[in-house]
Formats: C-alpha cells, sequence, structure tokens
C-alpha cells in the first residue's frame, strides 16, 4: 500500500512546479525570509538600568537559527553583540547573567558571564542533557535548571532467548508500558520526565531535586525544558509547577503547585484543588504566591485566571473573578501590591494589573498590537516584546507603574531588527472584519490585501486556519501571510467559535462537536468577504496546519467551493490518532464515550469519514519526525483521496518535525509549494469541478 502511495506521489510530482515567488525588492518575498530576523527573552536587570535579549537569525549555510545575545542601555541606547547564546537571566545583583550556549563536550551547556570589567564567560556545567529555565538563587551562590531525565528502560521483562554463540541477532524490541511518550532526534522512545536541578554559580556537580514519575511542567503538550518555576526569597524554597504522569480517569488536568526544600529535595503539594494550576510567582516579601489556572472539570476550554495563595498553599483566592481571559507572564510589582498579566482581547495581547489583595483587572497598555511580557524591574520598568500586523516583533521598554518622565502604560520601542530588511517593502494592508455566525455569535477576523490594492479587480483568495484549536491569532505580523499577499492573494485568517481570547463559552463552543460550529463561522467568513466583490471565486483556497489541517479537510469534505486545498500536519481520524500521537489523550473530553464504547461520535468527528464527498485537489503535507499529528494521519487521508481519484499529492518534509516549518527551509518550500499547488488550479463558475490551468493565471 505505501509502495502505491509512493509512487502515485513521483508520478505527479513533475507536473507541479515550485511558484514564481516575486523577487520585487518592493515586496516581501520568499528569498527575503533569509533576512528575517526574530527577538526573543528580553530581561531588563534587576535596578532596570539594562536590557539583554536573544536575537535569532537563518543560518542559510547550515538550515537552522541561529541565537546571540545582545545587550543594550533600557533607554534602547548602545544596543550591541554580547555573546553567542540564548536565554539569559540576570543574578539579582545585576552583576552577571546566566544564559545557554553550545559547550563542551558537546550540546547546550550553562554558561556565567559578568557583565562588568572585562566581561568573561565561564561554563559551568558539562551535561548530557538539555538544560532550560535557568535561574538565579537570591544571593547568586546557585543556579536552578529543568533538565530531562531519561526514562530507565524495563530491566524486570526477561525472556529466555536461545541465542547461538557468535550470532548477530537483531536488537531487542523497545518495550515501552507507559502511554505517554515523546519523540527527540534519536528516533521514537521513551523519554522521562523533566525535573528540576541546582548547580553552584561556580561550576561544580549538578545536584537534582525532584524524582520520581512527574514532570516539573504542568501543561499537557509541554515539552521538556521551558517550565515556569519561582525561588522564594529566602532561598531556602523552590515553587514549581508538576504533573503526575498518569492516566488516571483519563485526566491530564490535575496539574498542581509543589514546594520543593533546596536543602533536601523534600517535595509537598500546595494546591489542594484538581486542576490546571501552573506559572507560580512568588512576592517579594516571599509570604504569597501568585498563580494561573482553573479547577478541574469535563470540558474542552475554559479561560483560566489569576490566583493568589499564601506561601504555605492555605487561603487560595481569585483575583480575576468574571475578566475570563486566559492570563499569562504573571509577574509581581516591586511593594508586592500588585501583579501584573498578559492576556488576549479582540485579537490583541496587552498588560493588565490586578491588587494582590482584591479588585478588578485594568488595563496597562492598549492598543492593537501584541506584547509580550520578559521581566520586570525594581523601579516598575518592565522588557517585552511587541508586534503589530504590519510590523515584526522587537523589544520595548514598558512602564507598568508611574515613575519620574515616565507615565504608567507607556511603551518605547527599543529595537529595529528588521528596519533593513523592510526599508522600501511595501507589505500588504491587514483589515479587522467582524461578522454574526450562527446562534448569533460574533466572529473576529481579518484580510490582508495586496500592495497596490485595487478593490474593483478580481483577486484569488486563500483563507488559512489557525491550528489548536484553542489559540488565536493574534494582531501580529505574519510573515505567512504577508508573502501570500506579496504574490497577489488575499488572505482570509479569523478566529472562530474554539478559539480563546473570547471568553469560556465562545472558546468551549466545539465541545464534543469539533469540528462543528467552527466551520459555520469559516463559511460565514468567507461569504463577508466575497460579498465585498474584490475576490474571484473560482480562485478560493483553504489550507491550515494541526488543528488548521483538521478544518481544511474538514471544509473540503462538506463544501465544494475551492479550488484547491493544502491540509497541511492534519488529523483526519480520531481513532487512530490515539495510538499514534505522543498526546494520546488530547481527544478526552471530546467525546463522551471511549471509542470501544460507542465510535458513532468518534467517527462523524473525523475528516476521513467525509472523503467520499471531496473533490478539491488537495496537496497533504507533514514532516516526516512529526509527532503530534503523525504523518500516518496524512497517509491515510492521501491514500483515501487518491483512492477516489481526486487530485492529490503528499508533500513528506525531511527533518520536519511539527509545522513543516521547523526549518528555515521548510518554511520557504512550503510557501513556495502552496503557492505553485494554489496557481495550478481554477474553478470554471457554473461547474462544481476545479480544474487545472496551463499557466496558473486566471
Amino acid at each position: 500500500m505505501r509502495t502505491l502511495i509512493l509512487a502515485a506521489t513521483l508520478l505527479l510530482a513533475p507536473s507541479v512546479l515550485p511558484a514564481q515567488d516575486q523577487k520585487q525588492d518592493s515586496i516581501l518575498s520568499v528569498a527575503k525570509y533569509l533576512d528575517f530576523e526574530t527577538v526573543a527573552d528580553p530581561r531588563i536587570s534587576p535596578d532596570g538600568s539594562q536590557i539583554v535579549y536573544t536575537r535569532r537569525w537563518v543560518n542559510a549555510q547550515e538550515d537552522r537559527w541561529d541565537s546571540a545575545l545582545w545587550i543594550m542601555n533600557a533607554d534602547g541606547s548602545r544596543n550591541r553583540f554580547l555573546v553567542k547564546g540564548a536565554n539569559a537571566a540576570w543574578s539579582a545583583d545585576g552583576k552577571r547573567i546566566a544564559y545557554l550556549a553550545e559547550g563542551e563536550p558537546k550540546g547546550t551547556q550553562i554558561f556565567v558571564r559578568w557583565i562588568d570589567g572585562n566581561g568573561e564567560s565561564t561554563q559551568i556545567t558539562r551535561l548530557t542533557q538539555t538544560p532550560a529555565d535557568i535561574r538565579w538563587s537570591p544571593d547568586g551562590s546557585t543556579i536552578a535548571f529543568t533538565m530531562l531525565v531519561p526514562a530507565t528502560p524495563s530491566s524486570a521483562w526477561k525472556i529466555d532467548l536461545p541465542t547461538p554463540k557468535g550470532a548477530k541477532w537483531t536488537d531487542a524490541p523497545r518495550i515501552v508500558e507507559r502511554l505517554h511518550y515523546r519523540q527527540d532526534r534519536r528516533g521514537f522512545q521513551e523519554i522521562g520526565y523533566t525535573h528540576l536541578f541546582t548547580v553552584s554559580a561556580e561550576g561544580g556537580t549538578p545536584k537534582q531535586l525532584t524524582k520520581g514519575e512527574w514532570s516539573v511542567g504542568a501543561r499537557f503538550d509541554q515539552l521538556p525544558g521551558g517550565v515556569v518555576y519561582a525561588w522564594t526569597p529566602d532561598g531556602r524554597t523552590i515553587v514549581v509547577e508538576g504533573l503526575q504522569d498518569s492516566t488516571a480517569d483519563l485526566n491530564y488536568r490535575d496539574a498542581a503547585l509543589f514546594a520543593v526544600n533546596v536543602a533536601d529535595g523534600a517535595t509537598r503539594r500546595l494546591t489542594a484543588e484538581r486542576g490546571t494550576w501552573h506559572s507560580p510567582v512568588v512576592s517579594p516579601d516571599g509570604r504569597r504566591i501568585a498563580y494561573a489556572g482553573a479547577p478541574y472539570g469535563r470540558y474542552s476550554y475554559r479561560a483560566e485566571d489569576v490566583w493568589v495563595m499564601d506561601a504555605d498553599g492555605s487561603n487560595a483566592r481569585l483575583l480575576t473573578k468574571g475578566f475570563d481571559r486566559d492570563p499569562g507572564d504573571l509577574a509581581w510589582s516591586s511593594d508586592g501590591s500588585t501583579v501584573y498579566f498578559t492576556a488576549a482581547q479582540n485579537g490583541s495581547l496587552n498588560v493588565y494589573a490586578v491588587p494582590a489583595s482584591s479588585g478588578t483587572p485594568r488595563a496597562v497598555t492598549s492598543g492593537v498590537q501584541a506584547i509580550a511580557l520578559g521581566s520586570v524591574a525594581r523601579t516598575g520598568a518592565a522588557a517585552g516584546t511587541r508586534s503589530t500586523p504590519t510590523q515584526p516583533g522587537d523589544v520595548v521598554r514598558i512602564q507598568l507603574a508611574g515613575a519620574k518622565g515616565s507615565a504608567a502604560g507607556s511603551v518605547a520601542q527599543l529595537t529595529h531588527v528588521n528596519d533593513d530588511l523592510l526599508a522600501g517593502v511595501k507589505v500588504g494592508a491587514v483589515k479587522e472584519l467582524w461578522m454574526t455566525s450562527t446562534n448569533g455569535a460574533r466572529v473576529q477576523g481579518w484580510i490582508v490585501t495586496p500592495p497596490g490594492f485595487d478593490a474593483s479587480r478580481k483577486y484569488p483568495m486563500i483563507m488559512e486556519i489557525h491550528g489548536g484549536p484553542h489559540s488565536l491569532y493574534a494582531t501580529s505580523f505574519n510573515y505567512m501571510h504577508q508573502n501570500f499577499a506579496a504574490n497577489g492573494f488575499v488572505v482570509l485568517y479569523i478566529n472562530p467559535r474554539g478559539s480563546t481570547g473570547y471568553g469560556s463559552e465562545f472558546g468551549n463552543a466545539i465541545e464534543r462537536a469539533y469540528p462543528g460550529v467552527d466551520y459555520e463561522d469559516l463559511m460565514v467568513a468567507v461569504d463577508t468577504v466575497v460579498k465585498r466583490g474584490f475576490v474571484d471565486e473560482r480562485r478560493m483556497y483553504v489550507g491550515g496546519c494541526s488543528g488548521g489541517g483538521v478544518l481544511s479537510s474538514w471544509v473540503i469534505g462538506h463544501t465544494n467551493r475551492f479550488a484547491a486545498a493544502a491540509v497541511r500536519c492534519p488529523v483526519i481520524d480520531w481513532m487512530s490518532f490515539i495510538g499514534q500521537t505522543d498526546v494520546p489523550l488530547f481527544t478526552q473530553n471530546f467525546f463522551d464515550k471511549p471509542f470501544w464504547e460507542d465510535p458513532s461520535k468518534w467517527l462523524a468527528q473525523s475528516s476521513l469519514m467525509y472523503v467520499g464527498k471531496v473533490t478539491t485537489p488537495t496537496m497533504v503535507m507533514t514532516g516526516e519526525l512529526d509527532r503530534r499529528t503523525p504523518i500516518a494521519q496524512s497517509e491515510e487521508y492521501y491514500a483515501a483521496l487518491k483512492m477516489r481519484g481526486v487530485p492529490a499529492a503528499l508533500l513528506r518534509f525531511e527533518g520536519g518535525y511539527h509545522g513543516t516549518g521547523s526549518k528555515p527551509s521548510n518554511f520557504m518550500r512550503t510557501q513556495l509549494y502552496m503557492m505553485s499547488w494554489y496557481n495550478r488550479w481554477t474553478r470554471p463558475a457554473a461547474d462544481a469541478t476545479p480544474v487545472a490551468t496551463a499557466s496558473g493565471e486566471k
């Protein structure tokens, strides 16, 4: 069967030519992606005088993203390269930073660099696994970090295998006895658990603090590293978020906060109620812990809140009652009176503040933008990043509280990392849409129009669908969308029901019916844009990855109005998905009963069951190494399409993990293959069956 699939792909490939991406200097071409840069993890020094941040760029020769730390004064002056590496953390006295970089004998290691004097760096670890989430102890003597502890292979299962002396037999099978597993670069295996470690800031042997069959890190889809934890001011305790690796009650949501004794690793639970508790931050006086989460319940989505409790876990209380938006980037004010956080509202992410005693959250920043909060200094100034629909991300300084010469809420842009790339480039205009969908739901979306857009003309349109499904399109710069627009496409993207940032009811509207009303929202959006008169209805296309792959495959099984589709990293069969994915319990709240008790709903919500209605030419794209939406799902769908005689192609991306753009070259290939596929197909106005065009032009 696989031979047939590969053969069909090879037969189709020669007729699918790469798109002729526009090369003019005045538009955002695929080629310009090689010069695109990003910024991340801005950290302001404790006294508010300096900011260190990670700057990333494409290493075109090695096909990867490289990174370096840059440093500048808090007003943006003296912006300069500091050292190769990423993910810096300031010591409490502001004299040193710890950071991650390539070290000896190989792989990522922890380094310490003095900011004053000669600025020398010292490698302080020689680890065999990758460290992450480094944080200094309050006295600067110790650095904590998280690291994978590989699962110990099962040794209890012994068999008496009669092996002839000197025989060269295959290796023994890998024995898997847990449901949860991950995939790293060495291939399919049980990876293990993420635990907390400490090491002297002067180097030495790391000490493992947490142990056992649970992971530091409370969200089900969190890969090893990047977890959130916090030191108490006295340096004796570290508060961590943790998740027991268990399938009890098919429950991923019983994530808790724990206090870990630094001296002996003794661990005690702080949160008593089952829930999704995570992101702990300790108040400056050490008496309270702010955190995010929601009580456990059988729902597909519920907006979380900001909570605060006493340091011993008692007196837990809700701070953001009625706010109904997911909080992120929690931080305390220096006087302990306020908790800051970011949240999405109508696609924009801004900073909010809530009194730590009680009160109503208020917006600190405002505007059509996407702000991420990095860290906060004692002065009330914060470092963060900001992007807008037409401006890529840059480092900003945010004044959270009023200070001399600075109003609370002021945002100052400090870097301009892509100004040279965009000089003279005309980006597409981004226009907001609001639509009334079925059951009166108000749905937000946007269109990107090509540079030089003329509303009296007809343009091809791409509807691109976000993943998740519980995520959102933010009001930030999107290279994919802008590149489509630069090549003459109108781009439509929306936040259908199921998206976050619009409240629990809106986000949970797809519970036990995914896909469902989200499809209805997508169709209403298409109708809304078509009525404006500038869309060529014969050349409308649909695509999306992950949750967007789910929905794009669902769309073409329920309507033939699109001329072609690019279904990327999809889930098309919920039952087989469970046995293939690295998040097998992801579907736990999608259906009322397990499929072995009642498969009807599982089948009804699977795109594969509607392939008999598909007539849309479909390109399926997935990374060979994808374990979130494994390529077997794409193979199933592609085979079914070919069996039915639907024009189809399967693109298997070498070295690709979840999302085909994990390598720079694969992002560029994805763009070019999609535009090539779309340009190949048009749909006669009087005929429901799309047909190929010779030139790809209308």
